[in-house]
């Protein structure tokens, strides 16, 4: 079975004082396998690297799947706009004994779908590992078009995609052209239900740095099919999941993260800031309904 199922969390990465705060980031993965999370993927949108250094992306990576110990798979963040960065990040990946990467569309530069293909097959060929491809549009201003996906699952270790459209049309598309195996993973927490109903295998979540356990059993139980306790979970936590984009990712995860103690700073990377006021004020009270703080 593709190992790529269930509620996989796109981990906040801790800063302190600008530094990767490494026992906090250990404390994190120790809650979230507590949690019941179905795996781990470090260094991805949510972990802020496209600011971190190639030494610190490295560091998160091992130090992730050390203090994993293949209790659940890791699926590293390992993309880039340029194609043989990405090659050398999926590599450290392979070496650092990652299940899985995970590579998001090329950013910026705006390729072909043509352009996309050959990007994607070049890593996949260049590295012997499981590859997640990664679509979100609405980051990297360019679309991974279904019939592009399916031409992808074609490469023998391309297994599935995050797909961050939060369009069902798209990913009804995706999973009729790409065969049986193919894992179909949302990246927008509230389309997680629709998307496992779909032929879909889990979520990469953003809600799960602050709800490990109840993103396990939302995905616990849409994937066994009993549609009445997920409906009960989706629906308890869509506020939650509002919430975690009241200012721009992972801003609002690592403030609630910080509120609830489990983080020492909720800071991030330039150039992004500390939560909005108006934001935070919207986001305290949906904690306290949920319990969290």
């Amino acid at each position: 079975m593709n190992p790529f199922r269930g509620a996989f969390v796109a981990i906040v990465t801790p800063f302190i004082d600008g530094k990767v705060d490494e026992q906090g980031l250990q404390d994190l993965i120790e809650r979230q396998i507590a949690g019941g999370t179905h795996g781990i993927v470090p260094c991805g949108t949510t972990g802020e690297s496209a600011t971190m250094s190639h030494a610190e992306h490295h560091r998160v990576v091992e130090l992730t799947v050390k203090t994993v110990n293949g209790r659940v798979p890791v699926l590293a963040g390992t993309g880039s706009n340029s194609t043989s960065e990405t090659i050398e990040l999926t590599q450290h990946a392979k070496d650092a004994g990652a299940d899985g990467a995970l590579v998001i569309t090329p950013y910026y530069n705006k390729p072909s779908q043509e352009g996309l293909y050959q990007h994607f097959k070049s890593v996949a060929e260049a590295v012997d590992i499981p590859i997640m491809l990664y679509n979100v549009p609405g980051r990297t201003s360019i679309d991974l078009a279904a019939a592009t996906v399916a031409r992808c699952a074609q490469v023998k270790n391309i297994v599935g995609i995050k797909e961050a459209t939060a369009d069902m049309n798209r990913a009804c598309d995706v999973i009729r052209q790409c065969p049986a195996d193919f894992a179909v993973m949302s990246g927008d927490d509230f389309t997680c239900l629709p998307l496992v109903l779909l032929g879909g295998t889990g979520v990469i979540s953003v809600t799960a740095n602050v709800d490990p356990q109840g993103m396990s059993d939302l995905m616990n139980a849409a994937l066994a099919g009993d549609l009445g306790t997920a409906r009960e979970i989706q629906y308890r936590l869509f506020p939650l999941m509002q919430s975690m984009f009241f200012d721009t990712n992972p801003v609002p995860a690592k403030k609630a993260l910080e509120l609830m103690g489990k983080i020492r700073s909720a800071v991030p990377r330039q150039p992004l800031w500390t939560m909005d006021d108006d934001a935070l004020q919207k986001m305290l009270p949906v904690l306290k309904e949920q319990g969290l703080i």
